[in-house]
């Protein structure tokens, strides 16, 4: 567990630590308090979290390169995995142990990366399933609609009013499957809402987005916390951490490596080691958003090779071919090569061109 500094907290941080932002600095009122967290697979240690302590009514970034551990730590805080060691407490209670179904009963709820929605139920009955202490859950409850009647006319409603509130209104009788991705996560969000949470965990949700719902998007991460509700995020695009994190934790190779506001882990050299290595002159939101285009260009020109060596072998077969119907059998591995030849010439004339 970190010690209690006697610095003063840096400007800006005084609403959130209760000490100079440092990894796993105390904050002045925690919703989620984690120690001695450890996670191993293989002998590999994928977490290795000392301290660490979530602010509550604010918006949290967690941020790390691949493989920082940060997924598997959000896994081990809402009981989808179980860690070798370590204690953590969501609002006092202690949560190590607890199954994930009873985690997200307590207000502590999350979504994925990858959306989870059931493709053949419509979207408000996958709202619906939000709702926490369904009466017609139990066998002889749901014997005698009567008895759960009127909770499921109030969950009814309370999902319409999260629809509409993100903009999936209109959809509400169509199959969840037949959403986009970028749908999915607004669902995954809204049904989140449905048993009112107070805090909310979103595994990167942005991946997978169309740019013209991603602002959306960051408008209703926004909403939750006006509307009391705390989120913790997991996100690799600095420009949207920069933009609506409240305070951000780097994790790197399973620890807690810096903490602080946007502006200042953005300067802190663990954070441009972590990310960059040797190219610290560089900007951090940058790198990370040209890497990705770098990646989407070499996947075009991959596609240009690929069809361009489609095109030679349909020349070579096509030079087979007239080859065995002249009977110039002796000769075919000449036309072949001409053809070859031929489509490689055109090809550096795309190229000059």
């Amino acid at each position: 567990m970190a010690e209690t500094s006697q610095t003063a907290p840096d400007s800006g941080t005084e609403a959130i630590a209760a000490e100079k932002a440092a990894p796993g600095c105390h904050k002045v009122h925690p919703i989620l308090v984690a120690s001695n967290v450890t996670r191993e697979f293989g002998g590999l240690k994928a977490v290795d979290v000392e301290h660490v302590e979530i602010p509550r009514g604010a918006i949290t970034a967690l941020i790390g390169p691949n493989g920082a551990g940060k997924t598997t730590l959000f896994n081990l805080l809402t009981g989808f995995d179980n860690p070798n060691t370590g204690a953590w407490e969501f609002d006092g209670t202690d949560l190590a142990g607890v199954p994930a179904h009873k985690v997200s009963r307590l207000g502590e709820v999350r979504t994925f990366q990858l959306t989870k929605v059931l493709g053949r139920m419509t979207v408000l009955e996958s709202m619906k399933l939000g709702a926490r202490h369904q009466t017609g859950e139990h066998f002889w409850a749901a014997l005698f609609p009567f008895i759960w009647r009127s909770q499921e006319k109030a969950n009814e409603k309370r999902a319409l009013e999260l629809l509409d509130r993100f903009g999936l209104l209109a959809k509400k009788d169509d199959f969840a499957g037949s959403m986009s991705g970028g749908q999915r996560k607004l669902l995954e969000m809204a049904r989140a809402l449905m048993c009112n949470p107070q805090l909310v965990m979103l595994d990167e949700p942005m991946a997978g987005v169309n740019p013209a719902l991603k602002q959306s998007l960051l408008g209703h991460i926004v909403g939750l916390k006006d509307s009391g509700v705390t989120v913790l995020f997991v996100e690799h695009d600095m420009h949207m951490v920069h933009t609506i994190a409240d305070w951000v934790i780097v994790m790197a190779e399973g620890r807690v490596v810096a903490e602080g506001t946007p502006d200042v882990v953005m300067e802190d050299p663990a954070v441009v080691d972590a990310y960059l290595g040797s190219n610290k002159d560089r900007d951090l939101g940058d790198v990370i958003n040209g890497i990705r285009s770098s990646r989407k260009r070499k996947v075009d020109v991959s596609d240009i090779d690929i069809q361009r060596d489609e095109e030679v072998l349909d020349a070579q077969q096509e030079a087979v071919e007239a080859a065995q119907e002249l009977g110039e059998s002796g000769d075919s591995q000449a036309v072949v090569d001409d053809a070859a030849d031929a489509v490689a010439t055109d090809d550096k004339g795309k190229d000059k061109a």
